[in-house]
């Protein structure tokens, strides 16, 4: 741990810092995700979602600095590596296969509920352990999370 003066326990630092990088390995593995989709979808559909996709990757990329630098701001070290993400993750694997529009949409949809509840019992963690400020960013996550959660989903809702 490095020195600072945030008036926050070193004991309560390291404990939110190893939430913090755990939530970093998932937001690493889902943004990579989340790329692939972006990359291989195909269908009636494509552009549209692949926009969409990218937007999602832009605003998971955005996470994965806000995350890292709280870490590093509580005198941490960010562990921010792929491979370090490879082990951490709790995400499952994304099957490279996988090509139509709908069959990203339902996996990213699933990988995206499993991120925000992660993200949502890190904001109760975090919370009790008495860092409000961490708390507050992982609410930031989850309130974002939770609206590409909802475009994915619009996109599988039609009623025709």
């Amino acid at each position: 741990m490095y020195k600072t003066k945030i008036d926050l326990s070193e004991k309560l630092r390291r404990n939110v810092i190893a939430i913090l990088n755990d939530r970093l390995a998932d937001a690493i593995d889902l943004q990579s995700q989340v790329k692939q989709a972006h990359w291989n979808v195909k269908g009636p559909n494509f552009i549209a979602l692949h926009e969409l996709f990218d937007k999602i990757s832009d605003a998971v990329l955005e996470q994965i600095d806000d995350i890292a630098e709280r870490v590093t701001s509580l005198g941490g070290t960010a562990e921010g590596t792929v491979a370090v993400a490879s082990k951490r993750s709790k995400l499952k694997n994304y099957p490279l296969s996988i090509t139509a529009g709908k069959d990203h949409l339902l996996y990213l949809s699933t990988q995206l509920a499993a991120f925000g509840k992660a993200v949502r019992a890190a904001i109760d963690d975090t919370g009790r352990l008495g860092d409000a400020d961490t708390a507050d960013l992982f609410t930031g996550i989850s309130r974002t999370t939770d609206k590409y959660l909802w475009f994915l989903e619009a996109h599988l809702q039609d009623k025709a």
